[in-house]
């Protein structure tokens, strides 16, 4: 699929690829920790941090020798895709709260605030929304799988008969 967001599902849209990411950043580096507080079985866990590690979000780092052993910490791209995470939580938070509230609270380091994820502009630094954001063709847009109507309103692509 000709498309940024399809091609990151394809990387981490499993359900269990973001939780692990998540608890990574978490501090959780051990393959035994991982599977523990995720209660994933072990031949599932491994096949989703080989994916990781083999996509670039992941890395593989040996901490001893007899018998190998070794623990997983996010890349930059791992590290870059923590706040894609953020604001998926807090949607989870506004739209989909377990009881009792959110499970979890974050923590500005530089601040000291608690705050709610939100994206916004780079170049102005304001909240960005659907009522407030138009998509227009970047330099990769071509007519494909995901892409084919946009690149047609767009004039990428010449009009179906």
């Amino acid at each position: 699929m000709h498309c940024s967001i399809g091609q990151s599902l394809e990387r981490v849209g499993e359900w269990w690829t973001p939780l692990i990411v998540r608890d990574i950043h978490l501090g959780l580096h051990r393959f035994d920790d991982i599977a523990e507080n995720l209660g994933i079985s072990r031949n599932l866990l491994t096949r989703r941090l080989e994916a990781l590690v083999a996509d670039g979000i992941v890395a593989r780092r040996a901490y001893q020798e007899r018998p190998p052993r070794h623990e997983y910490h996010l890349t930059e791209a791992g590290r870059d895709l923590v706040p894609v995470l953020m604001a998926l939580m807090a949607w989870g938070d506004k739209w989909m709260t377990p009881a009792g509230g959110p499970p979890v609270r974050l923590v500005h380091r530089d601040c000291g605030a608690e705050f709610t994820p939100q994206v916004c502009c780079s170049a102005c630094g304001r909240p960005v929304s659907t009522a407030n954001v138009r998509a227009l063709p970047g330099p990769g847009a071509a007519s494909g799988p995901g892409t084919r109507v946009l690149a047609r309103r767009s004039g990428l692509a010449p009009e179906e008969p």
